[in-house]
């Protein structure tokens, strides 16, 4: 087995899917679980399914298709707005989509059309964060041109927040999601099936005290993978915080000084570096770097603290020499994952926690 690689626990990740679909049905939410840092891993899937996530959601339909072809059929929900280049591919996959903008449901609908279909679409609300979503006072406009294209069915309401400015989800933003969707209802003679609250940065507010209005179901990655709330990146009591590891392989162990000498400019990212003289220490490099992952993003396990990175070389100093060939298993962040798991260079071991080879 090569020593780059990310490690994924299947069956910690489906205790975790678990336990959130358990807490969640208990304020009367389901699951949607989010599969686009693994990009579709059709294990991945079967496991988040087989615990009972209501649906999967993914960014990109490359992985949709990937999971299709796997013989996934479990229901699922494309979770960015549909590249109108993409909209025939959407379709024929037969998921749900996420929409904002009158142009793509146009599209969408005449995709459908020419393919005997009738195409789900959840309406994306900006309720702050500054990313997706059409601004309430929108909303109706577009939803009368959804009803008014008979190969459209308006399956959902949702909203996202956090993952571009940092804007909680709260009781006060949560409630304008439940308002919008009452005022929806009243003004079409409609009903909307799902309103989808947002993240995992929700499970604060979802698992608090204050009531959940007419928000019922949440779109759970990180929370489900890493057993943690994006918001202050706190462990989730009760769940893994190790169902995933990133492995990376040692290839040096020097030692050397700390401070460099010579006259210094700007290294191969354009920082400049600040160094602290602490004397001679043990300097481990690893084999990867910040094409593989988000150095910044990992957390190391106990006497080794990560240095440096280049685009393939991790510096680290440890307390005594290790030897090339060894092994460091990190924790990554969201960050650190996403970027590993698009790597064509870290390997994917994807296995049970009885069959672990």
């Amino acid at each position: 087995m090569t020593g780059l690689r990310v490690e994924v626990d299947l069956d910690k990740v489906a205790d975790n899917t678990a336990e959130l679909v358990s807490r969640a049905r208990e304020r009367g939410m389901s699951i949607t679980a989010v599969t686009k840092v693994m990009l579709g891993a059709p294990e991945l899937a079967q496991a988040m399914s087989v615990a009972g996530a209501v649906s999967l959601g993914d960014s990109r339909v490359e992985n949709i298709e990937r999971m299709r072809a796997a013989g996934i059929d479990h229901s699922m929900l494309l979770i960015r707005s549909p590249m109108p280049s993409q909209v025939d591919r959407v379709v024929r996959a037969g998921v749900a989509s996420l929409n904002t903008e009158r142009d793509v449901l146009t599209a969408l609908a005449s995709a459908a059309r020419a393919q005997g279909r009738v195409h789900d679409v959840m309406l994306m609300v900006e309720l702050g964060d500054l990313r997706e979503g059409l601004m309430p006072a929108q909303l109706n406009q577009v939803i009368a041109h959804v009803l008014g294209l008979p190969t459209l069915r308006l399956s959902g309401i949702g909203a996202n927040l956090a993952c571009r400015n940092g804007v909680e989800p709260t009781v006060e933003n949560m409630g304008e999601l439940s308002s919008i969707v009452d005022s929806v209802e009243a003004a079409f003679n409609i009903e909307i099936d799902v309103v989808s609250g947002g993240n995992s940065a929700n499970l604060d507010w979802a698992f608090g005290p204050s009531p959940t209005g007419r928000i019922n179901n949440l779109r759970l990655g990180e929370s489900i993978l890493l057993g943690r709330e994006p918001l202050q990146r706190r462990p989730i009591p009760g769940l893994h915080t190790d169902a995933v590891t990133l492995v990376a392989e040692v290839i040096e162990s020097q030692r050397k000084p700390t401070m460099p000498w010579g006259r210094s400019g700007q290294n191969s990212f354009g920082e400049t570096a600040e160094v602290e003289d602490r004397g001679r220490v043990w300097q481990t490099i690893l084999a990867i770097g910040r094409q593989d992952t988000d150095p910044t993003d990992l957390v190391p396990p106990e006497g080794i603290e990560v240095r440096a990175a280049s685009s393939d070389h991790l510096v680290v100093e440890t307390g005594d020499r290790m030897c090339p060939g060894q092994e460091v298993r990190f924790e990554p962040g969201y960050s650190a994952l996403l970027r590993s798991m698009t790597s064509p260079f870290v390997a994917k071991h994807l296995y049970r926690s009885d069959t672990r080879s």
